[in-house]
């Protein structure tokens, strides 16, 4: 098999990867180096630039083999698919030429785990050391960590990768064991544990010793599949709340399940990707990370699945109509941010522009607010743009200007699984 076979075979199983980021890293480029992942406008940030541009990463699996049997996975070792496996120069090879054409501006590398951990992760590591070492190269480098692999292992590859990420998949022990049986929890968190401790203490290092080597410096992330189990949203992000804070993760990606292995009895059936909700996760997990929310006032034993009609915010809001209206003019940072149509940088806006005078209502928009849904929960200056107390009313009204919206006549069942 030559090297453009092996890659249509490994890039197409890695496309399930959602997890593949590319912000925060500052590696900057040498004289005589190749590639520059530094937060430049020609940098390597996310996916797409802020002017709208496509920032490329060659996303590859080094092989498809696998000695696990995961229910969810394509690769799973039961499954009678074509295989394929990069030799280390082939991999490098690949990404050189392929950066020196401008086809792509980085690598993401992971990778199906054959014989053991360890040895995986050290073929992995040969790639990304030749690549920085022998050819130099400074572009943005994610590499996954195979669960399992030992700490030493994982101080190397954070060495040479911008970012590194273990992917939890599952969010519960017992569907671990139930769709993924070869892999144990403290295999995926102790290096999760163990990176989040390294990125730290790099940085503390590095306020005093600026010349202190890198570590991972564009963080760590993991990922979840969303609906391949039965766990509820509340579940999800109360597990995500405790990673964010216990391991220091940039972020969590969602990945709504996609039903490769539709014949297996363990798995749910006949259902399509629930991308709705992996939104509203997302939305969710923003809150948590940005807005100051908890995981348990977004969502509750008594309110386990996020709103699917409504963002979280709003959902939050109305369901806490007593919190409001808030007076724009009064009220602290920690409270705009809780006001449907107020993002992060129209509350720091707002703060910025009260100092001069109080603001009224017209100056709302010019700030950033989206009066559409924030009119139901602020006064400006004592003044309603909107008053009413009815939080049905308000809800009807604001799925009524959503777009896309249309009137339901008759009862529809909703289907999460």
């Amino acid at each position: 098999m030559d090297v453009l076979d092996k890659l249509s075979f490994l890039a197409a199983a890695a496309k399930y990867d959602a997890s593949c980021a590319s912000s925060g890293s500052k590696r900057q480029n040498t004289t005589k180096g190749l590639g520059n992942a530094s937060d430049s406008p020609l940098g390597i940030c996310h996916s797409w630039s802020a002017d709208g541009r496509c920032i490329s990463l060659l996303k590859v699996l080094f092989t498809n083999y696998c000695i696990h049997d995961c229910v969810y996975c394509i690769n799973r070792r039961s499954n009678d698919i074509p295989r394929a496996t990069f030799t280390v120069n082939e991999l490098v090879d690949l990404t050189v030429n392929f950066y020196r054409r401008n086809y792509i501006e980085g690598l993401f590398l992971s990778s199906g785990v054959v014989k053991s951990p360890d040895y995986t992760m050290e073929l992995l590591i040969q790639v990304i050391r030749r690549l920085r070492q022998a050819n130099n190269f400074n572009g943005y480098i994610h590499v996954k960590v195979i669960p399992g692999t030992s700490r030493d292992l994982v101080k190397e590859a954070g060495n040479y990768a911008d970012r590194l990420s273990v992917n939890i998949e599952l969010p519960s022990e017992q569907g671990l064991k139930k769709l993924a049986p070869d892999k144990k929890k403290e295999d995926i968190l102790v290096p999760m544990a163990y990176i989040g401790n390294q990125i730290q203490a790099i940085q503390d290092e590095r306020k005093y010793l600026r010349s202190a080597p890198l570590f991972a410096p564009a963080g760590q992330s993991t990922q979840l599949i969303v609906g391949a189990s039965p766990e509820s949203d509340f579940q999800i992000l109360n597990m995500v709340e405790k990673l964010y804070q216990k391991v220091r993760l940039r972020r969590v990606y969602y990945s709504a399940y996609i039903p490769v292995n539709q014949k297996h009895p363990l798995l749910p059936k006949g259902i399509t990707p629930p991308l709705k909700r992996e939104n509203r996760l997302y939305q969710a997990d923003w809150l948590l990370r940005f807005y100051k929310f908890k995981a348990n006032e977004i969502v509750s034993p008594d309110h386990p699945f996020l709103d699917t009609e409504l963002d979280p915010k709003t959902a939050w809001a109305l369901r806490n109509f007593h919190h409001f209206p808030m007076e724009i003019n009064r009220v602290d940072y920690e409270y705009l941010l809780r006001i449907p149509g107020v993002g992060v940088q129209s509350a720091q806006r707002i703060v910025a522009a009260r100092r001069f005078g109080p603001l009224k209502m017209t100056d709302l928009p010019k700030l950033g607010v989206v009066l559409k849904r924030a009119r139901y929960f602020i006064t400006c200056n004592g003044q309603y743009l909107e008053k009413t107390d009815n939080a049905t009313l308000i809800r009807r009204k604001l799925l009524t200007d959503a777009p896309g919206y249309r009137e339901v006549t008759e009862p529809q069942q909703l289907t999460l699984f």
